[in-house]
């Protein structure tokens, strides 16, 4: 499969720096920073630099560098979730980060607030079942394995119109997709009823990239799983 100008291979479908830091944003309601700054630098040795959500300086980070928009529940996710960040003066120099081809990814509540600030299309719905999952799963690229990724989340539902749908499938921008532990994609492996199976997408640029499955807990042996290791590298986000 060909991503942009370079071809996939089973583990990376995005091209990596080899001289990445990475800076993850707090807001008011993560709970998920800890977790991806411990993941991030213990786990896979980058160096990372913590963000508050009232600040806006992001001169010190190049495009070779990832901002990181973590998991939990910004501003208390009152309205929607993520509505409310976007509106956070770190967010606005994220935008502008992005759109100078830096690379964003975020995780759960991250992915939310993406599709809330258009960097990612779409939109996060409640799930399907109206109650909120805390479990392991399994997401596969179109060519890896089934890896076994936890979820949390209570609006993690991907939607999509039919066109904005159709052009993320015929682009490749999906970039995982809910299956069981054989690799199979069904609806009987799909959490919270997500279009098309939908675990994560990117842009047309494929240097913003979101995903409600939580890789940064599944990094170290001591949680008898690093399949989320995997992930950071099928996203060109480590070695």
């Amino acid at each position: 499969m060909v991503f942009g100008n370079f071809e996939a291979s089973n583990h990376t479908l995005i091209p990596k720096s080899e001289h990445m830091k990475f800076g993850v944003v707090v807001f008011p309601g993560s709970n998920c920073d800890r977790d991806m700054q411990d993941a991030l630098e213990k786990d896979l040795g980058a160096p990372v630099e913590m963000l508050w959500h009232k600040d806006s300086d992001l001169s010190h980070f190049t495009t070779e560098d990832c901002v990181v928009l973590p998991g939990g529940f910004s501003y208390g996710d009152y309205l929607r979730c993520g509505a409310i960040a976007k509106f956070s003066p770190m967010m606005q120099s994220v935008i502008e980060f992005a759109n100078k081809g830096g690379k964003v990814l975020g995780v759960c509540n991250g992915f939310q607030i993406l599709c809330e600030s258009g960097l990612l299309p779409g939109a996060l719905l409640q799930n399907e079942n109206q109650q909120f999952i805390c479990k392991n799963v399994f997401i596969k690229t179109e060519n890896s394995e089934a890896l076994q990724i936890p979820i949390a989340h209570g609006e993690g539902r991907y939607f999509a119109d039919e066109a904005t749908l159709a052009h993320l499938e015929n682009n490749n921008q999906v970039l995982f997709r809910y299956c069981d532990e054989k690799g199979q994609v069904g609806g009987s492996a799909n959490p919270n009823g997500a279009i098309n199976n939908i675990a994560g997408i990117c842009n047309d640029k494929r240097n913003v990239f979101g995903m409600m499955p939580h890789p940064e807990r599944a990094t170290n042996a001591a949680l008898s799983n690093i399949d989320g290791k995997k992930v950071f590298e099928i996203l060109g986000l480590s070695k």
